[in-house]
């Protein structure tokens, strides 16, 4: 019987892909609305209905662990002991999955003392012995010794699981060298890091896989270890019984008893019901119409009527044929697609090591590649487009505004940004590639060029056709968008685009000679540190070391024990903090300076590698990198140089002006966290501080403690201070004692004696996560939502995680909000009135902006305008502003 008569049989591992699936794909892009995470079910299904598609199988299983212990655990308890604890947001996804599945009508197998590669390998054994073409799936590399002429071998790539290399006999030949059955062996010597089976130290795939062609396999050379010479020989001879372990464990078994043999895995006609009503509640629209599909085109009757609905709403789509154009062609094509009343069009700007290297635009029907030579003049049409107002529908559109503005042309009318679209929707998710939206909004799978392969193993997308696809995407996530999310997007997100391109390409003068001397003095005060701290302990060691430390602190010097953790016991920050506070030590003292001295030392460090050839240091700002809308700063991040601190200072004075202007300007907003939480409270007490104009934490401490405000304590007003601020972010009442080193009574008298004088807080903090928790979202002053699904997710952890953070989202969002409206005024003033002066940074609450000569007092007007009326509060915005040749000067 040839190969293509044999039925085939696919056998899948649910564990390994479904850990494969859940790493993949975002985490918080995926959660149903009670809480539950679907990231791993969705990408397992995924890839199962591609290979149902692909592979056609005839029989099919999938298998699963019981749990991590098998009889290899009870021979080698160490067996996969380095794996850490499972994801919480994990759990619970297998037996929903095992749901969807036997919805589906595919058999799903476990046995108790069996791994799931040891069921694969009896089904692989004994289906290639009854006839069948046989495949397994899976991610662990022990199942390349199933691999013969009548079973291959699925491995996921990198991706994750939406690829899958395929492993046949001249495959495994290809890649190691060797035949599967030999592998095992390779596996042997080497070891096996994620099952904790430690092979032959020195002893690598190279030189495992030259053994075995010499000697034949594991036994042979283990019967010629002495004829092996140097050092690797000696390892071999000393750690053979590691190898024989390994071996012994690594075989897969072939001979399990199971309920079932592979002619009794025929495919079964899909249960359209069940499925319904499982990925209903999964929220599996996408993955739905393709079950359905499949289901009608394999007969079954009550799926056809449906997937033909299906076709009809939403039919399959083709990429259009892509079509170069240049000249007339181009502008005839430009004026028709881009006449008023036409829709938008996707715009892909194709980016190289060179800068742009041409143009895909695309319309729902028609697409256009326009290769780019800075310089012909025969671009006057597609210049005028790209600067004009015609609607532009992009992915990261920051990054192609400042490409275009890098050789001299202008992009307007970017009118949505998938990038930013996507974020909205799922603030905690992070920034996909075009891919992974194809993938997550339009449930398609698309192949993307690996562009770190020298010769890629599949041809690039046209960005013509790319700009096809982010219109497509852009269509599907607008729908998504509520009113006032797609406010957002339209009135702050997409506005500050512009803002935050230019800025970075403005970037910030930098005196180099000031970090340089900073530098040089910090590593000399970290070498002193460290040989005072040597010699306190009577050795040297690496301060480091995590392990070392515990080797000095915790035996040598047997201080108290802190937390444990994997590697043996915590010494990180915090946990040397409590223990200096408690136990003090001089080695220990030294220590911690030492690391604040080193910390500031790689700051130092980073922002001179960051000064380019103009002598400014150009940040890149992040607006999708934090879940509440606040900007964030990388390459170099200027917002962890220290505010308060005499080195941070120092640092911070080396930002200048540049020599064509005449100072630096710095405003502040003054506890804009606080107001908000005035304003949105609605707490008497706290908006009479605020517009009486009066130090808030001395109002406060003067009323809790009963006294007059002129005698509040330092003490009293720092106590005040950091509840009012730890309230807002869930403290409890063991985190303020914590925090000001006081006993728990203390922190929960002076939590009550706050709440019996400002009581609307109270009720507002309540109240927030109670609404958050109903209408599954907390939302800003201006209408940004922040989905919190986890308020109901049966993991407490999860939940009172969601609690903390819905506490404060709408205060640390809105803040984010009258930041970015404030600095959209500041950059329309300075447009507007051909101002020379220039916005530069955005760190916190803070903006940084070079002024121009004899522009000073309107740059002052300006932005204490647009600051403080950002927003209409019950309490003012308070702006302070600050002038100087730097930014340390320039402080106030």
């Amino acid at each position: 019987m040839s190969d293509s008569e044999k039925p085939t049989l696919l056998v899948i591992d649910g564990h390994s892909l479904a850990f494969r699936a859940f790493y993949a794909l975002p985490v918080d892009s995926f959660v149903t609305r009670d809480g539950q995470h679907t990231n791993a079910i969705h990408g397992f299904l995924s890839m199962l209905l591609l290979l149902l598609s692909q592979e056609k199988p005839t029989h099919l299983a999938v298998a699963f662990d019981i749990s991590r212990y098998s009889f290899r655990t009870r021979e080698y308890p160490e067996y996969k002991g380095t794996r850490g604890e499972t994801p919480s947001e994990f759990i619970g996804q297998v037996p929903l999955l095992e749901e969807a599945l036997a919805a589906m009508n595919i058999v799903t197998i476990t046995k108790e003392d069996y791994e799931a590669d040891d069921i694969l390998a009896t089904l692989a054994s004994r289906g290639a012995a009854e006839g069948f073409r046989v495949l397994v799936v899976s991610g662990d590399r022990d199942s390349i010794q199933l691999v013969n002429d009548d079973v291959t071998l699925l491995y996921p790539n990198a991706r994750g699981v939406s690829e899958l290399k395929r492993y046949d006999r001249d495959a495994v030949v290809e890649r190691y060298g060797i035949e599967p059955e030999q592998y095992p062996d390779v596996a042997a010597l080497v070891g096996e890091t994620s099952d904790n089976l430690i092979g032959i130290d020195k002893v690598g795939e190279k030189t495992a896989v030259k053994w075995i062609k010499q000697y034949g396999g594991l036994d042979q050379i283990l019967e010629h270890a002495d004829e092996i010479k140097g050092v690797v020989g000696e390892k071999l001879r000393e750690q053979k019984e590691n190898a024989v372990r390994n071996r012994r464990l690594n075989r897969l078994v072939t001979d399990v008893e199971l309920p079932v043999g592979p002619a009794d895995l025929e495919r079964r006609q899909i249960n359209v019901n069940a499925v319904r009503d499982v990925f209903d509640r999964l929220q599996f629209r996408t993955l739905l119409e393709r079950v359905l599909k499949i289901a009608a085109s394999e007969g079954a009757t009550d799926a056809i009527t449906e997937a033909a609905v299906i076709d009809e709403v939403s039919p399959s789509q083709t990429a259009p044929v892509v079509r170069t154009l240049i000249d007339e062609e181009l502008a005839q094509w430009l004026s028709r697609n881009s006449a008023e009343g036409t829709a938008p069009l996707g715009l892909q700007v194709e980016i190289d090591a060179s800068g742009v290297g041409g143009f895909g635009i695309a319309s729902a029907t028609d697409s256009v590649y326009v290769p780019w030579a800075e310089g012909r003049p025969d671009y006057t049409a597609l210049e005028s487009w790209l600067a004009g107002d015609s609607p532009k529908y992009l992915l990261g559109s920051k990054r192609q505004l400042k490409a275009l503005r890098q050789v001299g042309l202008t992009l307007g009318g970017i009118s949505f940004d998938t990038s930013l679209a996507a974020w909205l929707l799922r603030p905690g998710s992070k920034p996909e590639d075009l891919a992974s939206q194809v993938y997550s909004v339009l449930g398609e799978t698309i192949t993307l060029a690996d562009p770190n392969q020298l010769v890629p193993e599949v041809d690039a997308l046209s960005a013509a056709t790319e700009a096809w696809y982010v219109l497509r995407i852009s269509e599907a996530l607008a729908e998504k968008l509520d009113p006032g999310t797609r406010k957002v997007l339209d009135d702050i997100e997409l506005p500050i685009v512009n803002v935050l391109a230019t800025m970075e390409l403005t970037g910030i003068s930098v005196d180099s000679e000031i970090l340089a001397d900073l530098r040089t003095r910090l590593s000399a005060s970290a070498a002193d540190l460290a040989t005072k701290a040597f010699a306190e302990i009577g050795h040297e060691v690496n301060l480091g070391s995590p392990k070392q430390l515990q080797q000095v602190l915790f035996e040598e010097l047997n201080m108290p024990k802190t937390r444990a953790n994997k590697t043996g016991y915590s010494t990180d920050a915090a946990s040397l903090a409590d223990l200096q506070e408690k136990s003090p030590h001089p080695f220990l003292g030294l220590l911690l300076q030492h690391r604040d001295v080193t910390k500031l030392g790689q700051i130092v460090e980073t922002l001179e590698k960051a000064v380019k050839p103009d002598g400014r240091i150009h940040t890149t700002y992040d607006q999708t990198g934090t879940s509440t809308g606040r900007i964030s700063s990388n390459d170099p991040n200027l917002q962890n140089i220290p505010v308060k601190t005499e080195v941070g200072r120092e640092i911070r004075s080396a930002f200048r002006h540049g020599a064509e202007f005449e100072t630096l300007l710095t405003a502040d907003y003054s506890q804009i966290e606080m107001r908000i939480m005035a304003h949105l409270s609605g707490d008497e007490g706290l908006i009479e501080a605020f517009n009486a104009g009066e130090d808030l934490h001395r109002f406060v401490g003067s009323r809790i403690f009963h006294v007059d405000p002129a005698d509040v304590t330092p003490e009293m007003r720092t106590k005040v201070k950091a509840m009012s601020y730890g309230l807002a972010y869930g403290l409890s009442a063991f985190g303020l004692s914590k925090q000001l080193r006081i006993d728990t009574s203390e922190a929960k008298q002076l939590m009550s004696d706050y709440f019996a004088r400002f009581g609307a807080v109270r009720d507002y903090l309540r109240s927030v996560v109670e609404k958050a928790r109903d209408d599954g979202y907390t939302e800003t002053i201006f209408g940004r939502r922040r989905p919190f699904a986890d308020l109901h997710s049966k993991n407490r952890v999860l939940r009172e995680n969601a609690e903390r953070a819905a506490l404060n989202a709408p205060i640390q969002g809105s803040a984010a909000d009258i930041m970015k409206i404030a600095m959209l005024g500041v950059a329309e003033d300075l447009r507007d009135q051909n101002l020379g002066s220039r916005l530069l940074l955005q760190v916190h609450d803070e903006l940084v902006l070079e002024v121009a000569p004899g522009e000073l007092e309107t740059i002052e007007s300006i932005v204490r305008t647009r600051m403080s009326s950002a927003a209409d509060l019950a309490v003012p915005l308070d702006v302070q502003v600050g002038i100087g040749a730097n930014w340390d000067a320039a402080a106030h």
